[in-house]
């Protein structure tokens, strides 16, 4: 049975350069969260702000005509035959300003004293709501004035002596007395609610950002943990996120553990089948032997089970946290040596082009092994030019190695990556050296291309994570 390969790791998402944060983030909806709250508490500051205002210059204005109409009932002088009259003149501003709203009456019964603004017209006094008739006070009415124009007014009912009927004397102000104070008030009451707001949430923001930054410090952590730099996560956080912290530390400890008991496991494997192994390869290389069948189909099924049990020990070891990051142009370099001497008569021309700082994230080991089983090949088919260049794609990078010899065709190439499989008996090898690879690669992740190379042979692009 062979296990699937496990999936590779995704490309770490790039961190949100957005205030706001990228769309479900925590800081996000924090946001706008605080954002709608904040809104309808200014909003709500506003309109009671407004009603506050609305109510306090209504007071004024009423304050200011009941004033008015004291002193008129003060000034008031009865006349011969009923008449009225007014112990002095009470026309001063604005009462005096022709159609300004600003009005007053005195009648009783057919009589009437206006002021000097109602151009001798008379002043329409509502009846005065049920609720005020029985107050001693002026009581409350709007109304209309001679030309249209709305009033607020304040009416006074004076009883008259035995047998005269009642002095109404009213007084009104422009509803413009009223409406315009309030609005200028409440645009700046407008203005001074929005800045208070923007002040309020530059300080959410702020708030939102350096609560979340332990989280962004951990998510750093955890890349670092992945690409090898780190082992644990350090134990110093906040208290809030510091349990988290623990059970992942366990977490890595607990599946450290258990890719050290993989390992040994199959170190233990390899040690009891080497001897057995041995003696059948050298009972099968024997020209005698006659390729005993028998023998040959339990060599094959104890391969078989070592490569399933490398496997399980290969993907524990991808799932754990032991995943390294190896320089790749150092074992590039190692194996370069090596390889040149192995090949000294052949005075192969070996180039590398690989970025300085340029790592991938797998077991050095196996890196070794893919990279030797890769160059290898190359060294072996060339004619005089090798080469072995590296880049960065993203979350990946992707290995070269070229050489300028016979190169394959598109079936050649699948056959090839067929274990076992060879195209030419007559070079050494075993045809296990590019299956092994892209069994190496696709456990990381990562996947082996064969095509034609730009310097006329086979090309093989390794691709592993970053």
């Amino acid at each position: 049975m062979t296990l699937p390969p496990p999936p590779p790791h995704p490309p770490r998402p790039p961190a949100p350069r957005r205030w706001l944060g990228g769309p479900g983030s925590l800081q996000r909806r924090l946001l706008l969260a605080a954002g709608a709250f904040l809104g309808v508490a200014l909003i709500a500051a506003g309109l009671s702000i407004g009603f506050v205002l609305h109510r306090f210059v209504r007071g004024q204005v009423d304050g200011r005509l009941d004033d008015r109409l004291l002193s008129l009932v003060s000034d008031l002088r009865p006349g011969p035959g009923g008449a009225l009259s007014l112990g002095r003149d009470r026309d001063g501003p604005p009462f005096d300003r022709p159609r300004s709203g600003w009005y007053w009456q005195v009648g009783r019964g057919g009589a009437r004293l206006g002021s000097a603004s109602l151009e001798g017209r008379d002043l329409s006094v509502p009846e005065i709501p049920r609720r005020h008739r029985d107050d001693d006070g002026p009581a409350p009415a709007d109304g209309t004035g001679p030309w249209g124009e709305g009033l607020i007014l304040r009416i006074l009912t004076v009883p008259g002596a035995a047998g005269q009927p009642p002095t109404i004397v009213a007084a009104s102000a422009p509803k413009a007395a009223l409406r315009g104070p309030v609005l200028d008030a409440l645009r700046t009451l407008a203005l001074c609610l929005g800045v208070i707001g923007l002040f309020l949430f530059a300080g959410v923001l702020v708030q939102v950002r350096l609560g979340l930054r332990p989280l962004r410090r951990l998510r750093d952590q955890l890349t670092e943990i992945r690409a090898g730099a780190l082992a644990r996560l350090p134990e110093r956080q906040p208290a809030e996120i510091r349990p988290l912290v623990c059970e992942m530390n366990a977490l890595l400890d607990q599946n450290a553990a258990n890719l050290e008991h993989a390992r040994a496991h199959v170190a233990n494997l390899a040690h009891s089948l080497k001897t057995p192994l041995a003696t059948l390869s050298m009972a099968l290389n024997d020209p005698g032997s006659g390729r005993d069948g028998s023998l040959a189909r339990l060599v094959d099924g104890m391969d078989r089970r070592v490569r399933h049990h490398l496997r399980r020990a290969r993907a524990a070891a991808i799932g754990g946290p032991a995943r390294s990051r190896v320089d790749l142009a150092a074992h590039v370099a190692d194996l370069r040596l090596v390889l040149t001497r192995i090949h000294a008569d052949r005075d192969i021309a070996f180039a590398s082009e690989i970025p300085d700082g340029l790592g991938v994230a797998c077991d050095p080991q196996d890196l070794d092994e893919m990279l030797g089983n890769l160059i290898e090949n190359a060294c072996q088919w060339c004619r005089r030019r090798v080469r072995v260049e590296a880049r960065r794609a993203g979350a990946e990078v992707v290995v070269r190695v070229a050489d300028d010899g016979p190169g394959l065709d598109g079936e050649a190439a699948e056959a090839v990556l067929k274990r076992g499989r060879r195209l030419d008996e007559s070079q050494p090898g075993n045809g296990f050296g590019l299956p092994i690879a892209l069994e190496l690669a696709e456990l990381y992740g990562g996947s082996l291309a064969l095509g034609p190379s730009d310097l006329g042979g086979l090309e093989v692009r390794l691709t592993l994570p970053a």
